[in-house]
């Protein structure tokens, strides 16, 4: 048709008006130091603005030592519980994690042996999509983005939901705990969609499995035969576990607070919670990791030769190797300096299931840059606090050798997430909170009215 409007073009008009868009908002800089703007909801050393209270999870990265503050090796707990000893108690036992560490977070404490079976019960009863949910509206017009098809399927179950509005804690309670069994499915489904219709590979719709972990029937949709081997499961299980949360202030659990303390129903509080994961800052950083690290395959001779490594690093930090943004991926974190718990943990899991993939040596190359990444950044940058290797680092590479598309990377956070998500929004709900609006200091004069004619 003539007179089609083409979404994805850019006018001459357009970029003018953008222009304008964008140099009437520019705020002179020196004015957030004036003001005392935490930007970011940061100070200068990069510590959070104290903005609720939350019994879920907690996040310790210092201790006080003659009343200092001291960096000290990360520490993540859930509703009080080191993470380290949850995910050592289930794997020494050989049990799957996620569904325990879900009840925990929900519930406040760790089941017992019956109320873990019929918890894991109900999740498995609720793998089950509407009716021609997957004809009707996966189908059609997949996105190329896996975590806008999610959001896309999380808000059209609004419409199957006879009690979409209700937010008493029963009715949320019960829609989450639905969002939580079927992220998998979304994610999966999705993905197999427009592997499909845009790649033209073959479609596989499998049914889920309700008698396994979470974990085991993500694989099992996922792939073609619906194969896995123990270990596979496992390390995609404490991977999830690993993701389920990280403190009430990172931006996709603030954003669940901010939205549900409007009133607003579970699947717009959930939805607008994917737009913050989606961003590449938050949840989009380990796909940046595995980009990086080909990137470096592609362009160093010998990467076995730490000096030829190190090279590289440095360019990554001078802007002049893979994206030229100065970062290396999966060094830093806004709260850990001296270490992150979560790779600690991974580290050795990664390690087992390198040697089962036969793929030891690039498991060498990245425990290279784990040690000369910080080396590097200290020496070439001025940081306030000490720099680690992240979560980030190690699950693209796991995520790569259990033969999951890059597409799916992060949906799986968000496969994970959601059970933190569910466990705040019914917090804050809860607590009967006000509805969360910050300050924002207006830096424009105030002008008069001029009449059309006079401009």
């Amino acid at each position: 048709m003539a007179n089609e409007v083409n979404y994805a073009e850019i006018t001459p008009e357009i970029r003018t008006l953008a222009e304008k868009a964008r140099v009437s908002t520019i705020i002179d800089q020196e004015l957030y130091t004036k003001f005392d703007v935490k930007r970011g909801l940061r100070d200068l050393n990069g510590k959070g603005v104290l903005a609720g209270l939350t019994h879920i999870s907690d996040i310790q990265a210092k201790k006080i030592i003659d009343g200092k503050e001291i960096p000290a090796e990360g520490k993540l707990y859930y509703r009080g519980y080191d993470v380290e000893e949850l995910v050592h108690g289930f794997t020494e036992e050989k049990r799957f994690g996620f569904e325990e560490t879900a009840y925990l977070l929900l519930f406040g404490k760790l089941p017992n042996e019956d109320e873990l079976k019929e918890f894991s019960s109900m999740l498995g009863s609720y793998r089950s999509l509407p009716t021609s949910f997957v004809r009707d509206i996966i189908m059609k017009a997949p996105s190329r983005d896996m975590m806008n098809t999610l959001a896309r399927s999380v808000l059209t179950l609004y419409s199957y939901d006879d009690n979409a509005n209700d937010i008493s804690i029963p009715n949320v309670l019960r829609q989450c705990m639905q969002l939580i069994a079927l992220f998998p499915m979304l994610s999966v489904y999705g993905y197999q969609a427009y592997s499909h219709y845009h790649d033209g590979k073959s479609l596989f719709i499998h049914q889920p499995i309700k008698e396994v972990s979470s974990a085991e029937n993500l694989l099992h949709i996922l792939r073609p035969d619906g194969k896995y081997t123990e270990l596979e499961a496992r390390i995609l299980d404490v991977a999830l576990v690993l993701h389920m949360d990280h403190g009430g202030g990172n931006n996709s659990t603030f954003t669940t607070h901010v939205v549900s303390s409007t009133g607003t129903d579970t699947y717009s509080a959930v939805a607008a919670s994917l737009g913050s994961l989606k961003g590449p800052r938050h949840g989009g950083a380990n796909i940046k990791v595995v980009q990086m690290m080909n990137d470096l395959k592609r362009t160093v001779k010998d990467t076995t030769d730490e000096k030829q490594v190190g090279d590289y690093l440095r360019k990554l930090l001078h802007k002049e190797a893979f994206d030229r943004q100065g970062l290396i991926y999966g060094m830093g974190h806004a709260v850990y300096s001296i270490s992150d718990p979560r790779e600690k943990i991974f580290r050795s899991f990664v390690e087992k299931l390198a040697k089962e993939k036969g793929r030891e040596e690039e498991f060498q190359l990245y425990a290279l840059i784990e040690r000369l990444g910080p080396e590097i950044i200290n020496e070439e940058r001025s940081i306030y606090k000490g720099v680690c290797c992240n979560v980030d680092f190690y699950s693209g590479f796991v995520y790569n050798m259990l033969g999951l598309p890059t597409a799916l990377y992060t949906p799986i956070f968000a496969v994970a997430r959601i059970a933190g998500w569910s466990a705040h929004r019914i917090e804050e709900l809860s607590n009967n909170g006000k509805i969360i609006r910050p300050a924002y200091k207006p830096v424009s004069p105030i002008r008069s009215y001029t009449a059309l004619t006079e401009r």
